[in-house]
């Protein structure tokens, strides 16, 4: 009998999420992934706050409960969702995105620049020329959403750290 194409890769996902989790155990480091990563006293969603860790940072992994991963730098500790670390340091002058986190990383000329004649063309070959229309109202909407929106909607569907 043949598994459903879908079934098939929310097999996968569970797996690749899984053994993301399991890649952290007791004894070993990690590097915090988010800008600002906030270690929380509890191993749940919504504790209260103990610390927080800048980007790229390494902590110790003093404790792993399921997803939920007891870390420490210094004398700051707390739980974090594994998802927010990795294994490997993080890029400090950029993102995923390959723009920089910190501002004295770019310069005014670069900021005020417009986009490069072959980005320009490049989007006119494709039939792109209302990315920035689109780009801008994609911002919009995104402003309109609210955290507590995002909070709802992580654990209604239980997603990230809602688990």
């Amino acid at each position: 009998m043949k598994t459903p194409p879908s079934r098939l890769l929310l097999l996968c996902a569970g797996f690749f999420t899984a053994s993301a989790f399991a890649a952290f155990e007791a004894g070993t480091f990690a590097y915090t992934k988010r800008l600002e990563t906030n270690l929380l006293a509890e191993p749940k969603p919504g504790a209260e706050s103990s610390g927080k860790i800048a980007f790229a940072h390494k902590v110790k992994v003093e404790e792993v409960k399921g997803a939920w991963l007891r870390v420490s730098e210094g004398a700051v500790s707390g739980w974090v969702f594994a998802a927010n670390l990795s294994d490997a340091k993080p890029n400090e002058s950029s993102r995923l995105d390959g723009v920089a986190l910190l501002a004295s990383k770019t310069t005014a000329t670069a900021a005020a620049r417009p986009l490069d004649e072959a980005v320009v063309k490049y989007a006119e070959q494709r039939d792109l020329k209302s990315a920035g229309e689109d780009l801008e109202w994609m911002l919009k909407a995104s402003d309109a959403i609210t955290d507590d929106e995002v909070t709802a909607y992580l654990q209604e569907n239980k997603k990230g750290e809602y688990q």
